[in-house]
């Protein structure tokens, strides 16, 4: 028979703080706690519509398409009703918070910032040796060799060897600067110079630039982002004060 364990409010606590997951749970805390006291002071409330789109959305996102997954979903979390409920509140006033406050300011900020939301398309080679990358490089510019043959001999991950160095696509926050200014300045489809950077030497073939448009994805990044930013900046400018208690139940 199995001995009968029992974890309580400090266990868990406690086991919080040792998996140091406690700074990342503080901020949650006080993000939630701005944005009711910032809703609150504009007036902002929650229709019983918006309520129960914001419950479907918090479905669909969960994968819970009948009720038996949602009682599931709700017992594995430790929820009860009244918290489902309170967690679809939460998003749905965040949401609007975020509509009055940054939804005027999302095309100003897409013409200012456009270039930081381009897409880059490119296949790398990481080496060690400059000389060597020089040499693969006008090997390839004088097509004694492909990009794609250099990649199934130098790259030793396989999952990235087997895609000729695909890296996807990529923007510039993702890119240290000396590769995002090479890379975005490039003329596709375009064979960059090797380029010395911390992790070696990159040999990169720029396949394509995506021009970014202000679709509905992007205007609900931007929207993100923007909200993000001025959470951070509340933060900054808040005293916070946290108490947990010390002791360990068992």
């Amino acid at each position: 028979m199995l001995n009968l364990i029992n974890i309580n409010s400090s266990n868990i606590i406690h086991e919080i703080k040792l998996t140091c997951q406690l700074p990342s749970l503080i901020e949650g805390i006080i993000n939630r706690k701005i944005i009711a006291k910032i809703a609150a002071e504009k007036g902002i409330t929650a229709t019983q519509e918006e309520l129960q789109q914001g419950a479907d959305n918090l479905r669909i996102i969960n994968h819970l398409h009948h009720a038996e997954d949602t009682w599931k979903w709700l017992e594995k979390h430790h929820l009860s009703v009244d918290d489902f409920e309170e967690i679809v509140y939460s998003n749905v006033i965040s949401a609007k918070l975020a509509q009055h406050l940054f939804a005027d300011s999302i095309e100003p900020f897409f013409v200012e910032h456009q270039l930081d939301y381009a897409g880059v398309v490119f296949y790398e080679v990481i080496l060690n040796d400059q000389d060597l990358a020089l040499e693969l490089f006008y090997a390839i510019t004088e097509k004694e060799i492909s990009f794609a043959e250099v990649a199934s001999q130098y790259i030793e991950d396989p999952e990235l060897r087997r895609c000729g160095g695909y890296r996807g696509i990529l923007h510039r926050k993702d890119l240290k600067p000396e590769i995002s200014a090479a890379v975005f300045a490039a003329t596709p489809p375009q064979l960059l110079k090797p380029i010395v950077a911390s992790k070696g030497v990159h040999l990169i073939f720029v396949e394509e630039i995506i021009q970014p448009q202000l679709d509905d994805e992007l205007r609900y990044q931007l929207l993100s982002d923007l909200f993000s930013e001025w959470l951070k900046q509340q933060i900054a400018k808040s005293e916070v004060n946290v108490q947990i208690e010390s002791t360990v139940s068992v």
